[in-house]
């Protein structure tokens, strides 16, 4: 085919785009590879899309190159809406179509932060929201299984859809959502794809039972491979929560209905200071019996790169070098009583009052006084920002300041189970100072989830060769601990080769069964997941100018 705008043809009521100039954006998300697209097409409202799920479908056998990759604001670490055939970008599906106290629904080119500005004004909240709340939209969201640091209390983001629409492969759209067994009886008797669909995942799921509930990774979220033990508890049966975090690869969604919930307003922060990781299973612990609503950790070269650069973090709080300096008084006095830290945990308690909230924190503190640490209270949320903003703005400084080095995510999404923590990260640290490379880690320590982010230059082919060789390391060193490989990021073409390591060749295989239950033609966004390039090709595609 060698005109493929001409071929989609006047059907199509959109933006085509194959322009090299106008395509450049496309190439790159915020993961380290890069592919060209041959087309970017811009639907104008669900017809496009159908239009061209169609047209795909039709024309893959005279062009096996032919695929569709959703795309929606570009925030993805691991590679998931890149593609070298055709982009669906769904920005011009940017409707809030209702809110309610209960219910948001939403098209997936609605970003998060209008969708949290509107749900707000009704005192509510969609919390499962990443640290990119600010850039990311909700079509990302839902194709990843997106959770960030209120996760803890309030689970992911398949915790948190409800209800889908959905362009299949066949260029039908349909409505997935909670079925019953009789309801699920009716939809298996359904003619064309969704009845195939129904009938086909049944088995599947029935068939293998009680190896896919054994297969469900011993962590608090994760968001590799397809959550096929989710669906089916012989109760409940739930397409909606396989398509959360299917990365686009079983159909386009068109429609998303999300939960809300009314936030506690008032907060306290515990700031705890910790040199001896011998003890941290039992302190996560300690602090879980208490529930914090959140509980984050950076390591101790997070602290000295903001000091190295404090220029930029006084910029970032808005405030004086000299004031700045002072309010940590207490934390460098905490430091010269207890040595410097190797990591700062930051256990946020929340209530309907303030006085709820500080006794919440007042009672995790009392109970962590027996580990003789250097800790406190924050008193005001003035005084919790400080913590709050190295946590969230470490990243920034970081690829700021990293010079021909860059912010490299390739190990930026690991989770292994809190209580084995204190054996894993040692063995992380040993694998890590083999490369010697800068670094920070941050994350979510309430579920053992770090964020590894090594400064490096991809335009060498030794780091280029470091990418592969260090991620076989540290994934294999997961997976020993009987963690994942991403609890938030999802699988893209960072991870795909590393799936069947994960599961095992029985569970890959119903992996690439479900996928072909779906997408029988492999159109939608081939080679995330199952079906992938090797180790060969993710070096291949490392953006060389990144």
């Amino acid at each position: 085919m060698t005109n493929l705008k001409e071929s989609i043809g006047a059907a199509f009521r959109g933006d085509l785009i194959d322009d090299k100039i106008a395509c450049v954006p496309y190439e790159n998300d915020t993961s380290i590879f890069e592919l060209k697209p041959r087309l970017v097409a811009r639907p104008k409202d669900v017809e496009d899309i159908k239009t061209l799920v169609r047209f795909v479908s039709e024309h893959k056998n005279e062009d096996p190159s032919l695929s569709l990759t959703p795309r929606a604001a570009g925030t993805g670490m691991a590679g998931g809406a890149l593609t070298e055939s055709v982009v669906l970008d769904v920005t011009n599906l940017n409707h809030i179509k209702s809110v309610t106290a209960e219910r948001a629904i939403v098209e997936p080119g609605v970003f998060y932060r209008d969708m949290d500005k509107v749900t707000k004004e009704i005192g509510v909240i969609m919390p499962s929201f990443p640290a990119s709340r600010m850039l990311c939209a909700v079509g990302g969201m839902t194709g990843t299984n997106a959770s960030g640091e209120m996760t803890l209390t309030y689970g992911s983001t398949r915790d948190w859809v409800k209800r889908l629409k959905v362009v299949l492969s066949d260029g039908n759209e349909y409505e997935f959502g909670p079925l019953t067994p009789n309801e699920l009886e009716e939809k298996k008797k359904l003619s064309g794809l969704e009845g195939e669909i129904y009938r086909g995942m049944h088995e599947l799921l029935e068939k293998n039972y009680d190896l896919i509930k054994k297969a469900k990774p011993n962590v608090s979220k994760d968001s590799t491979g397809y959550a096929l033990w989710s669906v089916w508890d012989r109760e409940t049966f739930d397409l909606t929560k396989l398509f959360v975090g299917s990365e686009g690869t079983l159909g386009v969604f068109t429609e998303i209905e999300f939960a809300l919930t009314k936030p506690k307003e008032h907060r306290k922060l515990v700031v705890i200071f910790l040199k001896d990781l011998k003890i941290l299973s039992t302190l996560i612990g300690k602090v879980l019996a208490h529930k914090p609503e959140t509980f984050e950790t950076y390591d101790d070269r997070v602290i000295k790169f903001i000091m190295r650069f404090l220029p930029d973090f006084v910029r970032v709080m808005k405030t004086g070098l000299i004031k700045l300096g002072l309010s940590f008084i207490p934390e460098v006095i905490m430091v010269l009583k207890g040595g410097f830290p190797r990591l700062v945990l930051l256990a946020e308690f929340t209530g309907d009052t303030e006085e709820e909230a500080t006794q919440k924190a007042q009672a995790a503190f009392d109970d962590l006084k027996q580990f003789d640490l250097q800790m406190e209270i924050m008193q005001t949320q003035k005084e919790a920002e400080r913590f709050w903003t190295m946590r969230h703005e470490s990243f920034n400084i970081l690829r700021k300041h990293s010079g021909k080095n860059k912010t490299a995510p390739f190990i930026d999404d690991i989770i292994v189970a809190p209580e084995k923590l204190p054996e894993f990260m040692p063995k992380l640290d040993k694998v890590m100072a083999e490369y010697k490379l800068t670094y920070t880690i941050q994350g979510h320590i309430g579920d053992g989830n770090f964020h590894i982010f090594p400064l490096m230059n991809l335009h060498n082919a030794r780091d280029r060769d470091i990418v592969i060789e260090l991620g076989q390391k540290v994934f294999s060193l997961v997976f020993e601990f009987g963690g994942s490989m991403s609890a938030e990021h999802n699988d893209g073409i960072i991870r795909t080769p590393f799936l069947r390591q994960m599961y095992g060749d029985t569970v890959y295989r119903l992996f690439e069964e479900t996928k072909n239950i779906f997408d029988p033609q492999h159109i939608l966004n081939p080679g995330k997941k199952v079906f992938g390039g090797d180790l060969a090709y993710v070096k291949d595609h490392i953006d060389k100018v990144y």
